[in-house]
């Protein structure tokens, strides 16, 4: 069978499951080099698997040892990387986020767009059955035109969480907290299934946490269609819950912790709502017999990095585009610059305006007084 060669990059909880997922269940995929600028890091992992170890991207670039990348350090060095790999002629698989920063999407898509090579962002709930057919319902018809979304993604951490890394939860390290880490995964499946809104007017806050980035955020969206929604994210509650609802013209999609229930009206709703005579008629709404297909037996992550490796050797489809990485960004970005300014925002976000305000909340970042350091891949990514 062919295979894809490839390197990891980020040898921390993140890139050593990584490792072990192209190892043990991608048969179009082998791991053939680890890279970390930490050395004795790079070096155990790699011993690990019997690998290679790089010390530097660079250097790992110039070897020859890898036909793709996966990129999994913290997310300011995202997006250097990722363009390094692409100008040195190598495929490209980043952890989410894509970046912190709009601007630097912009310079990521550049570099993939000279490149010609292939590129992908690991979204891996877009692998997850429920989440496939509600795309494919909503591409369809099945809702109509978008007049309501809404996201809950809700998720708990310890205060040892953030204490794990130096970096966590600090805008000179992660460039973020809550919206940075832990939403994007379902901020990508709310544009993917509702589009990206025109404006954006929310709030950040720390709520529970002694970190110095956003434990929670809230926002409401306005799309170019008139249509609303309302984004809430947290890591301070349990049980953590992630429900999505698309709301449209002629029915409804929720996804709500991997279930999905979707509805189809009997008639429009604009339509019904002049046409009816009656002062207490309603629209029959049909709850649709949803017989999904089962998950992908190696796991989603997996599942995302075997689409990327058969991408390049057979050219199929990409299930979680690079280029559409920028959306979460957009969103996000949007976000902070609203809840900073007190202002609402416009996307696509002001580069330079964001680009301003990240500087000035860095500048202002201070280093953890208190720091116990973990690498632990988090168990229930299997």
């Amino acid at each position: 069978m062919k295979q894809v060669r490839f390197a990891v990059i980020g040898a921390g909880g993140m890139g050593t499951g990584h490792c072990r997922f192209i190892t043990e269940r991608v048969p179009e995929a082998t791991l053939t080099a680890v890279c970390d600028r930490h050395p004795e890091r790079a070096q155990a992992v790699a011993e690990q698997f019997g690998v290679p170890f790089f010390a530097d991207a660079t250097a790992l670039f110039q070897s020859g040892v890898a036909d793709a990348v996966l990129i999994a350090t913290p997310h300011y060095f995202h997006a250097p990387i990722a363009i390094e790999a692409f100008q040195h002629g190598l495929h490209v698989l980043v952890e989410k986020p894509l970046c912190v920063a709009v601007s630097e999407a912009d310079r990521v898509l550049e570099a993939w767009q000279q490149s010609g090579k292939k590129f992908a962002i690991m979204y891996q709930q877009r692998m997850r059955p429920e989440n496939r057919v509600a795309r494919q319902l909503i591409e369809d018809g099945l809702i109509g035109e978008v007049r309501r979304t809404m996201l809950l993604t809700c998720w708990y951490r310890t205060q040892a969480y953030y204490d794990s890394g130096g970096w966590r939860a600090t805008w000179a390290g992660e460039g973020g907290g809550v919206l940075i880490n832990q939403a994007p995964h379902y901020i990508d499946l709310l544009l993917w299934l509702g589009g990206l809104p025109g404006q954006v007017y929310g709030q950040t806050r720390t709520a529970l946490h002694e970190i110095e980035t956003e434990d929670e955020a809230f926002a409401f969206l306005e799309y170019p269609n008139g249509a609303h929604g309302y984004l809430y994210a947290t890591t301070n509650e349990e049980p953590g819950q992630n429900i999505i609802e698309i709301c449209g013209d002629r029915g409804k999609i929720r996804l709500q912790n991997g279930q999905l229930e979707a509805w189809r009206l009997a008639h429009p709703i604009r339509e019904f709502t002049y046409t009816a005579e009656g002062m207490w008629d309603s629209i029959p709404a049909e709850k649709l017999a949803i017989d999904l297909p089962p998950p992908a037996e190696i796991g989603d992550q997996p599942a995302l990095i075997q689409n990327f490796a058969r991408a390049i050797l057979y050219d199929e489809p990409i299930a979680a585009p690079g280029e559409q990485g920028i959306w979460t960004v957009e969103l996000i970005n949007a976000l902070i610059l609203s809840s900073k300014r007190g202002k609402t925002v416009s996307i696509p976000v002001d580069r330079a305006e964001y680009d301003a305000l990240l500087n000035e909340l860095k500048a202002h970042s201070k280093p953890k007084t208190r720091v116990r350091e973990q690498r632990i891949t988090d168990p229930k990514l299997g």
